[in-house]
């Protein structure tokens, strides 16, 4: 037999397994490492993190990543340049990690890399009728494994596109495994650079809703950076909370046909940027708008969107439900307070009383999947493995 054959039949029957989940969103600005034991698969999976971390970007990467991120003309030749060199920097991170936390290559089964997305066109995006979904991820699990001797499975998201999906939640299967409840109606809402959530109705498997809903730190962050010289984000919804929401404004983004279009769905900055504010003001007839009023108006459509997306999915307003969040927009207090004041019947609470950190969740669901991709049931393959050797 192989032996790297062998080595992933011996980690596929153990009973327990150590994967080191990596996450690179959309907001570009660091790689979210965790450490998980994993026993099990599919409704039976226990994990523990025993170590997370983020480890920022360095400024000279996020501009180069800048100039392919989102961009419908980019330079074939950087685009090729970086799948290699994302995933050299991204291996060297994982191994920075490991040594701070004593753990050599050889204690780690595998590392689940969802690489980074640079873009993203499910078919209501793009105007070429012979073409269907589809999705970029780059950062190559090759260079990954070898850099690091450690099995690697990545890309996982052409599995969802070869099966007829968008790319695009794939939270719906890590959630719906590790906080299913039987007594509790769960919404597990992320809010990075796009708002997406999972609808868990207490006992239920059949009535379960991953998607996206729009717009969550993409918007805001952009204008900030453009508008606020040194600033990348509104820390702590400052900016909001000095603001006025401009209904107008707000009325004119909330009427883009993405917002009325059935769920599941998904979105990217592909279509929120800063064009697309640009076009709501012209839209609305908007000449000028204070910045913090803008911020303000942003900071409310995210919150807006996900309470609506909510309320859709639940159907009766009476019904109790609980969202656990997570992503950076869990750190925008004005976000956090809009969202409890549109959505009063429901209890807002970080992921963490779950037992999963925020800031590691996506990473760890990507070690979930690539637990799954090895030990768990032929339904639910996602990922291409890649060896060392």
């Amino acid at each position: 037999m192989n032996p790297n054959i062998k080595a992933l039949s011996r980690i596929a029957s153990s009973d327990e397994r150590t994967i080191v989940g990596l996450m690179s969103g959309t907001s570009v600005d660091g790689l979210d490492i965790a450490v998980c034991k994993i026993w099990g698969s599919g409704k039976s999976t226990k994990v523990n993190v025993t170590h997370h971390t983020t480890i920022p970007y360095t400024p000279e990467f996020k501009t180069a990543v800048a100039q392919i991120f989102s961009i419908k003309h980019a330079d074939l030749e950087l685009v090729t340049l970086l799948h290699a060199h994302i995933a050299r920097v991204h291996a060297g991170m994982v191994l920075s990690a490991l040594r701070s936390w004593g753990f050599q290559a050889s204690n780690i089964d595998l590392i689940a890399s969802h690489g980074q997305t640079i873009y993203h066109a499910p078919k209501f995006m793009h105007p070429q009728s012979a073409y269907g979904n589809a999705t970029l991820q780059i950062g190559d699990g090759d260079i990954i494994s070898t850099a690091t001797g450690i099995i690697t499975i990545s890309d996982f998201r052409q599995k969802h596109i070869a099966a007829g999906g968008e790319g695009a939640p794939l939270a719906l299967y890590g959630d719906t495994i590790l906080f299913a409840s039987e007594t509790e109606n769960r919404i597990l809402l992320n809010m990075g650079g796009i708002a997406n959530f999972t609808y868990l109705p207490a006992g239920q498997t059949t009535h379960v809703i991953s998607t996206d809903v729009g717009p969550a730190n993409t918007l805001i962050d952009g204008y900030v950076k453009a508008n606020y010289n040194g600033l990348n984000y509104d820390s702590n919804g400052e900016i909001a909370s000095s603001g006025i929401i401009h209904e107008a404004f707000v009325n004119a983004v909330l009427a883009h046909p993405f917002f009325n279009a059935a769920f599941p769905k998904t979105v990217g900055p592909e279509l929120f940027n800063q064009e697309f504010i640009e076009a709501a003001c012209k839209t609305a007839g908007i000449v000028s708008i204070p910045h913090q009023d803008m911020v303000a108006s942003l900071s409310y459509i995210t919150a807006h969107v996900i309470t609506d997306g909510i309320h859709k999915v639940v159907g009766d307003a009476s019904k109790k439900v609980v969202v656990y969040a997570s992503g950076g927009g869990i750190h925008n207090a004005y976000i956090m307070q809009q969202l409890q004041n549109l959505y009063s019947n429901a209890s807002f609470k970080n992921l963490e009383t779950l037992g999963v950190h925020p800031d590691a969740k996506e990473a760890v669901l990507f070690a979930v999947l690539a637990n799954e991709a090895v030990a768990g049931s032929p339904t639910l393959s996602m990922g291409k493995i890649s060896f060392p050797q």
